[in-house]
C-alpha cells in the first residue's frame, strides 16, 4: 500500500452521505476546514437528502457527487444512518452508478469524514484514506 494516490491520479475523492442534505453540507464544511494545509483539499461533495428537498437519500446525487470527486485515485463515500448504508451498498453491487474504484467507509459520519479528508489532502491512497477514516470508532471522548 502506498502513502500517495496513484501516480497520475489526482487526490481521493470523498462524498458525504447524509439523509439532511444540510448536515452533509455542514459536515463537508467542517472537514475541509479542518484538512488544511497538506497538497491541498481534496474534492469533496456532501449528497444529501433526496433531489426535491427533502429528507433521505438519493442515488441520483450520490452518484453524481462521486463521478465529480473521482480524479483516478478512488471516492470514499461515508454514510450517516442506515438506508444511506444500503443505498450505497446497492450502488455498488449495480457496478454502474459509481465509478469503478469507489468504497463505502465503516467510520463515524463527522470524526471519519474529517479523518478521511485530512489523510486525502496529506495525499493519501484509497486504503490509507478509508483506514484512517474507519480508525475515528477508536476516538475517545472521556
Amino acid at each position: 500500500m502506498s502513502p500517495v494516490g496513484a501516480e497520475g491520479a489526482g487526490p481521493v475523492g470523498v462524498v458525504l452521505v447524509s439523509h439532511s442534505a444540510a448536515v452533509a453540507a455542514a459536515v463537508a464544511e467542517l472537514a475541509l476546514g479542518l484538512a488544511g494545509g497538506g497538497e491541498g483539499p481534496p474534492p469533496v461533495l456532501p449528497a444529501g437528502g433526496t433531489p426535491d428537498g427533502g429528507l433521505g437519500t438519493s442515488s441520483e446525487l450520490i452518484g453524481a457527487a462521486a463521478r465529480a470527486v473521482d480524479r483516478g485515485a478512488g471516492v470514499a463515500l461515508l454514510v450517516d444512518l442506515g438506508s444511506a448504508v444500503l443505498t450505497v451498498k446497492a450502488m455498488l453491487v449495480e457496478g454502474d452508478e459509481l465509478p469503478g474504484n469507489s468504497r463505502l467507509v465503516d467510520a463515524p459520519f463527522v470524526e471519519g469524514a474529517v479523518a478521511a479528508v485530512v489523510t486525502a489532502s496529506a495525499g493519501g491512497d484509497l486504503d490509507a484514506v478509508v483506514a484512517a477514516a474507519s480508525e475515528a470508532y477508536s476516538y475517545r471522548k472521556a
